[in-house]
């Protein structure tokens, strides 16, 4: 009996409350409770870390050391948990070099494919018939010529290695120097500081130099000599004796060598370290397609090759779905022993094609640059990766898969699903979309809260039970009782005017026409890769910036109206901070506030002294991080509480300064709710506090690190500093701000938006929660058309006409819902 099931018992992981729980063997479990419950501990923390490691503990020392490795788990005892694998939340952004087919591995099969089966060329231009010749590694031998050749390896198309353009080294793009930014304004003297590519790098005085060589400084740049301007521009590398005046009038000589305008950016370029010097250079920089491969990323040899007539990089144009016929048709057309070879080859690309197609990703090219994916594609490869391989007695456990998905895209995702289970394989499936957690078998159900009042099972059982237990929190919204629309949408939409965009085509994405309603909450939503991401975060946002602070809007910008319009914030899911450094206390500024006051209470130590990551009072053993790592040899790296400190960072010292008897190292570890309660008096500290906890974080310890937080916690942090301030002529886009969130805190959600919205603010989410969508006073539904293009508008309006719009697929969902 207890072999069907994996046995749980005393889990400490976080905050689970030493709970013991069995969960059934093959089968869709699903984890279930409010943002900070302990789902991810027990699904992650416990599950997939001892999957996971005692998978690899059968693996060799050696091999052990080179992978990286789960800590064993918080847990008295842990039975019969099959290896496990995982897919996390949050999809990395792609490089540069990274493409659709790269990052989904379609690619290596085609390349593949053209170098066994393709129609080479003989160095005379006489084009081969496909040969085994190439895969025996034996030369192939024109018969026209009898000149003799070797066809070329996989590696050999490879855009990132042997196949590269060797102008744009495989990124398709070259970034070129624009002149015109180099000196911006002509009617400037050297002397004055025309040449700004000198000004922006430190070298302002280069202007002497150039006196030296001829140039006259005191002339305005555009009545130089065209000599003149070509040695400002590129002028030889040589050294003169020149004097600088320092500020006191001093004259410094300097042996200096001529940095002209183009070598002054070449170098900047060169010793960049930072994203903020990389952005001082990129106003100088323009980026043009490369003409040589035209954008293909290929040199010329790895484009001559033909199979079915087309090179490789016209077949990386076809999107999936046709480039899945076009392979199938031309291996089908292949002399027969070569044939035999491709359906081998072609299998593995299938394959994972399906996969893909499954996901609804029929749309997209193998070319298209992986960094324009929208989330929603980025989790669906993510999910395609992870799930591929046709395993049998694998634990799967995928930790929100739906982020990015619209409920369109969500079907394809419960398909493949419900196959990995039928292969024999578990799911354990963390998530808050009631209809991704309706196709559970079994259902845990954690809270009753978060944080300290949370990690307790308060509900479990088939669906059914479920939906019938009272002590149930997500019960309601899966039987649709609960009442969803909450919001006051009375008035009319356009009462306090619109702000409007009209764009060329960027991406895949068409020109469009937009107007969206001032003062109001606006819902943008579609299925993923249908232009969302491109309208707001691309297009709005970057012109709506450009517009505030005077700049020239881009050129895939035809008209902008948004008159009256001071100020817009982006709030995005991007994680806070890079290391444990950051913590909550940091980031919201309340640790400078108890700083502060704790050096008030102190005649020992100022207020520098009370910082952990600086400060005197410091833990000395792990630096203020709170945690060591211990090498132990052989096997992975621990990550250890620091034994001197305990977790809080501070060396003992910290015990001398106390209000209301608690330590900076107590409060620390307090959550802001329980904060609240202990600092009731230090105005400036729980006033920042309250907005923390008026958004929903009250579950929050205050030295918690800010990079571990869900995508929808860091965006109400971020939000926090808004909170109480008028908004009035203010925009705020939210990406995704349901992350993360059960239906109970998506209601909190809307009631921050509703306080931004009451103190004049214009509200516009991108979105694929059909709670927050049907509360919002305008939806713009997007989508694809016919011959794949994004930006297609649906449907835009109310609620009621959203659901109304036979051509909306998001109206269609929420007349599911029974909202209209």
């Amino acid at each position: 009996m207890y072999r069907d099931m994996i046995i749980i018992r005393g889990a400490r992981v976080h905050n689970l409350k030493n709970i013991d729980v069995d969960i059934p063997l093959g089968k869709i479990v699903a984890i279930s409770g409010v943002s900070g419950s302990g789902k991810s501990s027990l699904a992650l923390g416990v599950l997939y870390s001892e999957g996971s490691r005692r998978y690899l503990d059968a693996l060799s020392t050696y091999t052990r050391r080179r992978i990286s490795q789960s800590q064993k788990a918080q847990v008295d005892l842990i039975q019969y948990v099959p290896a496990a694998l995982a897919l996390h939340q949050r999809p990395n952004v792609p490089n540069i070099r990274s493409t659709f087919g790269t990052s989904t591995e379609l690619l290596n099969s085609l390349r593949l494919l053209y170098s066994r089966c393709g129609n080479y060329f003989c160095p005379n231009g006489h084009m081969q018939e496909a040969t085994l010749n190439v895969a025996r590694e034996l030369p192939i031998i024109c018969p026209e010529c009898g000149e003799e050749f070797y066809g070329l390896g996989a590696e050999e198309y490879a855009f990132n290695s042997d196949g590269a353009c060797p102008t744009c080294s495989g990124t398709g793009f070259v970034r070129d120097i624009d002149s015109a930014m180099l000196v911006p304004d002509e009617t400037k003297t050297l002397e004055e500081g025309a040449v700004a590519a000198w000004n922006q790098f430190g070298i302002s005085w280069m202007y002497h130099v150039a006196g030296e060589l001829g140039v006259r400084v005191d002339v305005p740049f555009r009545d130089l000599t065209d000599e003149e301007k070509d040695i400002v521009y590129n002028g030889p590398q040589v050294k003169k004796y020149i004097n600088i005046p320092s500020k006191n009038g001093k004259l410094f000589e300097l042996n200096a060598e001529y940095r002209n305008a183009h070598r002054a950016i070449e170098e900047a370029l060169k010793n960049a370290k930072t994203e903020k010097g990389l952005t001082k250079i990129n106003k100088f920089l323009t980026t043009n397609i490369c003409s040589d491969c035209e954008g293909t990323r290929l040199n010329n040899k790895a484009r001559e090759t033909l199979l079915g007539g087309i090179s490789l990089d016209e077949a990386c144009k076809m999107n999936l779905n046709d480039l899945v016929v076009w392979v199938r048709h031309v291996v089908s057309e292949l002399p027969g022993d070569v044939r035999e070879m491709a359906e081998e080859i072609i299998e593995e690309f299938l394959d994972n094609a399906k996969i893909l197609l499954d996901l609804g990703l029929s749309y997209i090219s193998l070319d298209r640059p992986a960094n324009t994916l929208s989330t929603g594609e980025l989790q669906r490869v993510q999910i395609a990766r992870t799930l591929r391989s046709r395993t049998t007695g694998v634990l799967y456990v995928l930790d929100e898969p739906s982020i990015g998905l619209h409920p369109n895209n969500v079907d394809g995702l419960i398909n493949v699903i419900k196959r990995l289970v039928e292969d024999g394989n578990s799911i354990i499936l963390v998530d808050h979309d009631t209809r991704i957690l309706s196709i559970a078998d079994y259902m845990i159900e954690l809270g009753p809260a978060a944080g300290a009042d949370g990690g307790n099972i308060i509900a479990k059982g088939s669906m059914d039970e479920i939906m019938n237990d009272s002590s149930s929190q997500i019960a309601p919204f899966l039987t649709n009782s609960e009442k969803i629309v909450i919001r006051d949408k009375t008035g009319d939409i356009f009462e306090n005017g619109a702000i409007g965009i009209k764009t060329d085509e960027i991406h895949n994405v068409k020109g469009m026409d937009v107007r969206i309603p001032k003062g109001k909450l606006t819902a943008v939503s579609g299925v993923s890769g249908s232009g969302k991401t491109t309208l707001l975060l691309e297009a709005l946002y970057p012109a709506i910036k450009a517009q505030i602070n005077g700049d020239e809007l881009s050129g895939d910008i035809r008209d902008l109206d948004c008159e009256g319009i001071k100020k817009i914030d982006l709030i995005d899911s991007v994680p806070i901070g890079k290391n444990v450094r950051s913590t909550v206390a940091t980031y919201s500024k309340v640790l400078d506030e108890l700083r502060r006051e704790f050096s008030k209470l102190s005649d020992e130590y100022k207020t520098a002294d009370f910082s952990y990551n600086t400060g005197k009072l410091r833990c000395p053993t792990c630096n203020g991080t709170g945690t060591v790592s211990m090498d132990v040899q052989f096997l992975p790296d621990v990550e250890m509480t620091c034994p001197d400190c305990d977790g809080s960072r501070y060396n003992p010292d910290i015990e001398k300064t106390r209000f209301n008897g608690l330590s900076l190292a107590d409060i620390m570890s307090l959550t802001i709710d329980e904060a609240l309660e202990e600092l009731f008096g230090l105005e400036k500290v729980t006033g920042k506090m309250q907005k923390l906890s008026d958004l929903g974080l009250g579950y929050l310890t205050l030295g918690e690190a800010t990079p571990s937080l869900s995508g929808g916690e860091a965006q109400r942090l971020k939000l926090a500093s808004e909170i109480g301030k008028s908004q009035k002529n203010s925009v705020f886009i939210f990406d995704e701000p349901t992350i993360g969130l059960h239906p109970l805190d998506v209601k909190v959600l809307i009631d921050v938006f509703d306080h931004l919205i009451d103190r004049g603010a214009t509200v516009i989410v991108i979105e694929h929660d059909l709670d927050l969508i049907a509360n919002a006073d305008y939806i713009i539904d997007m989508g694809i058309d016919d011959s794949y293009a994004a930006g297609e508008i649906l449907a835009s309006g109310s609620l009621d006409d959203i659901i109304e719009c036979e051509k909306s697929l998001t109206g269609k969902y929420l007349a599911q819902k029974g909202l209209s």
